[in-house]
């Protein structure tokens, strides 16, 4: 019977979901999702705090990681520049971008720089403390040290724990092939090993407090050293526009990570020394190969060039042509200058022949013959100055004597002996000018013969001395250079500049405690809002009495609470028993809201129903009929739930005759009345189940045990089967008054409700009602809520044990 009731349910639940969605379509419950909030608040507390105490045991729990850095400027210059090749120097300085920095990038984070570090660092060795919780490297802080010495290596990254058994005495253990061994030994004293020949050390960083520590160290191979480099160095381009890039170490020991980065700037800075060292030993020893094959190829040419000037008696064909040339020129004007002193010759010739020049006192010969100037003949200048003296002296004597007498006569006898010697003079000097003239002419004529000569030579010439040229210039282009570059590798610096230096870590970079306890109180709060609104879908029950109004059409008759005076294994009669409890006046309240909805008649039929079974419609029935009948009402409870009985097991009686005999005419109604404690109240049980319950409640013989029941009894409580299971009870709440459904807090479904509205609008049922069964006290809309129909009740008005008010129980209220 169980698993049928079951199966009816989940179907009923499945249709009244369709309708439902049919019906309508849904939407945020704002007044529910607040109560599931109000009810998940400690939930969400507790989930925050969850939160929070996972963050605070992540921090507690591991290890701060901490990062130096520093950055770097790259100042790379190209050795086009140094060797004097701007343009291109300039073309490859353009083209760095972050590839050629990446260059540098490698570089750092090659095997060059992790030998340095290995070198100029204590890697080898990591010395550690085991604490309560975690371990911690003593970088710099040990309390002992240790110097080995290699023999086969086995037993590199193998730990050895220490142990002080004195101030002079320690003991290690370590293991070997799966075996402990443990060694005592002394400080400074050796401790031979199967992998290690070791020397321990105490350091000025021992404590007595030492004597209580675990200690231990490992010993790292080069391969666990780089990769442990190799795994925390950290190198990106910070800007490459301006050739910067950031260098960055992680640890758990802050001194470490800045050691480590000092000495990587350190180890660049002479690794980059190194390579420009060797680069510039590698330039020189081009540029000195390149000078000696340049001195060869000069030799050469000079001998060359020195071999042709032999052959052609040529010391200097520069030289030679320039004075050839030279040389023409000045014949050339050595030759006008003679023909010149001819043409003065013949002009003057002509002139003292023809006596065309007059000697007066006022002139001077040079006057009066302009060409005696340019003459450059002293005797026949002389002569010429001699013949104008006695032109003077014949002009003075012709005014004093007549031309025959002898003064003139002589005179005249001196004028004709100068005018020959003059003449003799003329043609002499003609006759050397000429002499010189001709000779002038052969020397030209064999100048121009040479002249013609050498065009060819020089050009050979020319030819040889270009090589010549070219390698003497190259040669000296050579030692120039080779000269500066001496010079700027003696002052050689790294191309770089460290901009940030650097510094100590003070804070670790992970785990950030801020973002760890936001996280935590994050993840709280989501996983709360998560819960909320896990709850919130999962929310398919009614839990107060808006939901009830919120969801259906029909008035809400009242509030019935949660009776937990005692534990009941079926409905059963309780105000009588507690007459002023707040159940009983729940109760009384729906007694006075009975009395608004159905005042004007004064026999009422009055039928309780529900969805499904176990949501208390037997509870309300006996319950209400009791509070009714004792407000001197003769009051009947008609059992018509044939297939599932209940009334009789409320009042403690038995089910052997009933309803169903009734109608079936074996007994009559006055001999299946059974009295109850309360003198006004009877009921009449359900009787055998029979086969065909509809069909007998259907007969005329049902209404007709309604009247004969009316004749005798003011009220008639039909406690009906569940409508949402079989159609009994709608047969049933058509004849009733007061039609009334039950519904109970925390177990009908939401979906129940559209069953509600479905049966008003289906059955027209005006005045269908609802209660709400088994309702929670002090929460919002609980039964300390107000009717429309009556006056209500304050809880503060009843016998009731007030509840404890301790943490652990509002906990509990607030749990449940």
């Amino acid at each position: 019977m169980a698993v049928n009731e079951e199966v009816e349910l989940e179907d009923l639940v499945r249709n009244a979901g369709g309708e439902a969605d049919e019906d309508d379509g849904g939407g945020l419950d704002l007044t529910t999702l607040i109560m599931v909030a109000r009810k998940s608040l400690p939930w969400v507390l507790l989930l925050v705090m969850l939160g929070l105490l996972t963050s605070w045991l992540f921090l507690r729990y591991t290890r701060p990681v901490y990062q130096s850095s520093s950055v770097l400027k790259i100042d790379e210059k190209t050795e086009a520049g140094v060797l004097g090749l701007e343009g291109l120097g300039k073309m490859v300085e353009q083209k760095q971008t972050v590839t050629q920095l990446s260059g540098e990038m490698e570089l750092i984070n090659s095997d060059l720089i992790y030998r340095r570090l290995r070198d100029s660092l204590e890697l080898e060795v990591a010395y550690y403390a085991e604490g309560t919780v975690l371990e911690t490297e003593l970088y710099k802080t040990s309390p002992f040290k240790v110097e080995y010495e290699s023999k086969n290596g086995s037993l590199f990254n193998t730990r050895f724990n220490l142990k002080f058994l004195s101030p002079n005495r320690v003991q290690l253990t370590y293991l070997e092939g799966g075996q402990e061994v443990v060694k005592e030994t002394g400080f400074d004293a050796p401790v031979e090993t199967t992998g290690f020949r070791l020397r321990l050390y105490r350091t000025a960083f021992y404590q007595l407090s030492d004597l209580e520590r675990n200690l231990f160290f490992i010993i790292h191979d080069e391969g666990t050293i780089n990769g442990y480099l190799s795994q925390n160095l950290q190198v990106q381009v910070v800007n490459p526009d301006a050739n910067t890039i950031s260098i960055g170490f992680t640890d758990y020991n802050p001194l470490k990570a800045h050691d480590i980065v000092n000495k990587v700037d350190t180890a660049y800075l002479v690794e980059k020394i190194q390579r420009k060292q060797e680069q510039s030993a590698k330039t020189l020893r081009y540029l000195a190969e390149q000078s000696e094959e340049n001195r060869r190829l000069l030799r050469q040419a000079e001998e060359q060039l020195q071999d042709f000037m032999k052959r052609n008696n040529l010391f200097d064909a520069e030289s030679e042509l320039g004075t050839v040339t030279s040389a023409i020129t000045t014949q050339q004007e050595e030759r006008q200058e003679l023909q010149e002193q001819i043409n003065l010759l013949r002009n003057l010739s002509n002139q003292i022949e023809s006596n065309q020049f007059v000697a007066r006192e006022d002139v001077s010969a040079e006057q009066s013959i302009p060409a005696l100037a340019e003459i450059k003949a002293p005797e026949l200048t002389e002569r010429i100055g001699e013949l104008y003296g006695l032109q003077l002296d014949l002009n003075r004597a012709s005014v004093g004597y007549k031309p025959t007498t002898t003064a003139i006569q002589v005179i005249q006898d001196q004028i004709a002996f100068t005018k020959r010697s003059i003449r003799q003079l003329l043609v002499q000097n003609q006759q050397l000018l000429q002499r010189q003239l001709a000779e002038m002419d052969a020397k030209q004529g064999a100048l121009q013969g040479r002249l013609q000569e050498l065009p060819e030579l020089k050009t050979q010439i020319e030819r040889l001395k270009r090589p010549r040229e070219l390698y003497e210039k190259y040669s000296l282009l050579m030692m120039d250079k080779t000269l500066e570059y001496n010079i700027a590798r003696a002052g050689i610096t790294a191309d770089f500049q460290v901009l940030s230096p650097a510094t100590l870590p003070s804070a670790p970079i992970s785990p950030v405690r801020l973002m760890v306890y936001a996280i935590g109180l994050a993840a709280g709060l989501v996983l709360g809002i998560g819960l909320i609104a896990v709850r919130y879908l999962l929310h398919n029950t009614v839990t107060n009495v808006g939901e009830l109004e919120r969801n259906t059409s029909v008035p809400v008759l009242g509030v019935i609470p949660t009776y937990d005076k005692e534990k009941m294994a079926v409905s059963k009669l309780v105000v009588d028993r507690n007459p002023k409890a707040a159940i009983s006046e729940a109760i009384r309240s729906i007694r006075t809201n009975l009395e608004f909805i159905a005042s004007s008649k004064k026999k009422r039929l009055i039928s309780v129903t529900s969805t499904i079974s176990g949501e208390g419609k037997t509870f309300v029935t006996v319950n209400l009929a009791g509070i009714i009948a004792a407000s001197d009402q003769k009051v009947v409870i008609l059992d018509l739930d044939m297939r599932k009985p209940k009334v009789n097991l409320a009042f403690g009686a038995e089910n052997v005759k009933g309803v169903s005999t009734i109608l079936i005419e074996r007994h009559t109604w006055q001999e299946c009345i059974q009295h109850t404690a309360i003198p006004l109240l009877d009921f009449i049980s359900a009787g055998p189940t029979p086969p065909n319950p509809s069909e007998l409640i259907l007969s005329p013989r049902f209404d007709e045990m309604l009247a004969s029941l009316f004749q005798t009894y003011d009220v008639v409580m039909i406690d009906t089967p569940p409508v949402g299971l079989v159609t009994d009870g709608i047969l049933i709440m058509r004849k009733a008054d007061v039609p009334i459904y039950i519904v109970r807090a925390n177990y009908s479904k939401k979906s129940f409700l559209k069953n509600i509205s479905k049966l008003v609008r289906s059955n027209g049922f005006t005045k269908l009602t609802t209660i709400l069964n088994d309702a929670k006290a002090g929460g919002a809309y609980g039964y300390g809520y107000g009717y429309g129909y009556g006056y209500g009740y304050g809880q503060g008005y009843y016998e009731e044990t007030k509840p404890a008010r301790g943490v652990l129980n509002k906990l509990r209220k607030r749990f449940s």
